[in-house]
């Protein structure tokens, strides 16, 4: 008696799982239409669009023959090549398609970080120099707008 609901429990997980058939929208979404308006099959809004149109009718027979997303997918693929697919595949060049948006935008993360810091660098080194001063090189004379200045500010004082 203990062992028939273990037979039962093994029996049911060595069932073929189904896979659950693709949704026809879901599908017209993994499409493009090839009428050049850019938009997926189930987007287009061409009426009597001389692509999508058909591509729906052809979708409907892969789904009456019972074919999984991935095989549907593969079918249209192949009959018209990856440019039908709305979304790059993920292999060979293509998988810089879904690498180099974030790279890019990663390294002007970086950029930018590395562009504030010098900025903030200079900016409290001017600050320093300002608080501390007018800095003459050793050994210069001031300028005539140096001297012109320095007794302004001495007679401002007094």
């Amino acid at each position: 008696m203990k062992i028939l609901p273990l037979l039962l429990f093994f029996l049911v997980l060595a069932a073929p799982v189904s896979a659950e058939a693709p949704s026809f929208q879901d599908l017209e979404e993994s499409l493009t239409c090839q009428c050049g308006c850019g938009l997926t099959v189930h987007s287009c809004n061409h009426l009597q669009c001389g692509s999508a149109l058909p591509l729906r009718q052809e979708i409907r027979e892969q789904m009456n023959l019972d074919k999984g997303k991935e095989l549907i997918l593969s079918y249209f693929a192949a009959k018209y090549g990856e440019k039908i697919l709305s979304s790059p595949t993920t292999s060979g060049f293509n998988l810089t398609a879904w690498v180099m948006p974030f790279a890019m935008i990663a390294l002007g993360g970086v950029f930018v970080l590395v562009t504030l810091r010098r900025w903030t660098k200079r900016s409290r080194a001017a600050m320093s120099t300002a608080t501390s001063g007018t800095v003459v090189p050793a050994g210069a004379a001031p300028s005539a707008h140096e001297r012109t200045l320095n007794r302004e500010l001495d007679a401002f004082d007094d």
